[in-house]
């Protein structure tokens, strides 16, 4: 990447590239901290004049056929395709994500989501006629009803830094595709990479003021798209402490809320678990985005019987892992977002040796003199009250704690303030599904990481409210109304 080059990067708003009033903050890689580019600050009236271009802009776009907009989606989807190794780049420049991540797991998930959802699907559904009495309400009839999807209205997404790609096009593309149009807030670490994904859809022609994307450091920017009157509804992924703060302002005004947010996922392994499928599973925490999703399953409950044997096989995987430069063909694990947050994940597992847990893997900064990288850390002999077992670290760090029956270990998954998924490893698969079911968790994986991105994503407790992906997320971005007529 060119850095005296790099270009200054302008807000898009009502269809127009336009200058910010903040002037420019430098986007720096993980990896290098070379600047990447210019990213725009929004004044808290231009994030108010983007919500008002949507606003305008949502009585057309909601009347346009289904099919035209599915249309806009399906040629947004092949724009990425034709510009994806720059997209790629770019990507991998402000996450620091490895090149097989980038590309798979950011660009190609993201161009994956807009061709989903250029599937158009029924919006209308018959309930059965309901024959009614004469009495105050009228004479005796047959009453015919229909309910029928209709666009919430106007939707500000306020995307997460792990992904610049697949989390905001999982917003857009649904939003889009019910009839919404949308004000997007990326997260300021990587905002670049979502206006090429606005370029896209400019390109693949959806109609000014759709689609508006305003970025910024400043905590205005993103306070103003929540609580501007034009909005609707507030799609946020992040961290828990924020969704809270957005949820008391979408409380006040009655705005719809879909908050996917922080997690810190249990995982069981029963005496009888595959060991390999475990470690595998459970060592995608040390090189996923180097642990910086809320989906790892990062708290590791361990049966008596398994447990020397999980913990000395999870530190052997942890220390084959290769750290360091993302661009490299042989790097599994990449930098973190900032040197700010890799201070606060060492913190973390000073915070667990103060504790008392064990460092059995990790532990101390991977020697590079660029770059803000955290060794793959397993922390071993935690118990669930340690802070390294309860709070969400998000980074490449796994707390392992042991357990003796089922029901301590089903117990000791549910004491936590978090749900978003869980994960069990056993051999036996109807203890398996029994375990699941009394799991509280929006999502629970047996034997896997892998997801069904069809089924249903959210969380329980704190982990979040609402679910989307696949059809719940057409569910997520609409309302129901109900027509009711005498038949």
């Amino acid at each position: 990447m060119s850095l005296e080059g790099a270009e200054r990067q302008r807000l898009f708003v009502g269809g127009s590239w336009v200058e910010p009033d903040g002037g420019y903050y430098g986007v720096v890689d993980p990896a290098s901290e070379e600047t990447v580019g210019w990213a725009p600050e929004a004044s808290r009236d231009q994030v108010h004049a983007a919500c008002a271009a949507a606003r305008e802009a949502f009585g057309p776009w909601s009347r346009t056929a289904p099919e035209e907009r599915a249309a806009v989606l399906a040629r947004t989807a092949r724009i990425i395709g034709e510009r994806f190794a720059p997209y790629a780049e770019l990507a991998q420049a402000e996450t620091g994500a490895t090149t097989g991540t980038a590309r798979g797991m950011q660009v190609g998930v993201g161009a994956a989501r807009f061709r989903r959802y250029a599937r158009v699907e029924p919006a209308e559904w018959a309930i059965p006629p309901q024959i009614n009495e004469a009495g105050p309400m009228g004479p005796a009839a047959v009453m015919g009803a229909l309910a029928v999807r209709q666009p919430v209205g106007v939707v500000t997404c306020i995307t997460s830094y792990n992904n610049p790609w697949a989390n905001p096009a999982g917003k857009i593309a649904p939003a889009l595709a019910m009839g919404n149009t949308v004000v997007v807030k990326p997260a300021p670490q990587d905002p670049l990479s979502v206006y090429r994904m606005a370029e896209a859809l400019e390109a693949a022609g959806a109609p000014a003021g759709v689609v508006n994307v305003v970025s910024g450091r400043a905590v205005e920017v993103g306070e103003a798209a929540v609580s501007s009157p034009d909005v609707d509804m507030v799609s946020f992924t992040g961290s828990t402490a924020v969704g809270q703060r957005i949820a008391e302002v979408c409380g006040r005004d009655m705005k719809r809320q879909l908050m996917e947010l922080g997690g810190k996922g249990a995982a069981l392994v029963f005496d009888d678990a595959d060991l390999g499928s475990a470690v595998a599973g459970i060592g995608t925490t040390f090189s996923f985005y180097s642990g910086q999703i809320c989906t790892a399953p990062t708290r590791v409950l361990a049966q008596r019987g398994v447990y020397g044997r999980l913990v000395e096989q999870l530190a052997a995987h942890a220390g084959r892992l290769t750290v360091g430069d993302p661009r490299a063909a042989g790097t599994v694990v990449g930098p973190v977002i900032s040197a700010e947050h890799r201070d606060r994940v060492e913190s973390y597992v000073e915070t667990g040796r103060k504790e008392g847990a064990v460092v059995v893997a990790g532990g101390e900064r991977p020697p590079y003199e660029r770059g803000f990288y955290v060794a793959p850390t397993l922390l071993a002999d935690c118990t669930n009250d340690m802070r390294v077992a309860r709070e969400e670290i998000f980074g490449p760090v796994v707390s392992v704690i042991p357990f003796d029956e089922e029901e301590e270990g089903i117990a000791l998954a549910n004491d936590t303030d978090y749900g978003l998924i869980d994960y069990v490893w056993s051999g036996d698969v109807a203890r398996a599904f029994r375990v699941a079911r009394r799991l509280r968790a929006g999502g629970v994986g047996i034997n896997t990481v892998g997801r069904n991105m069809e089924a249903p994503f959210g969380g329980f407790k704190r982990s979040g409210v609402g679910r989307d992906v696949g059809s719940y997320a057409l569910h997520a971005y609409s309302e129901v109304q109900a027509i009711v007529w005498p038949g």
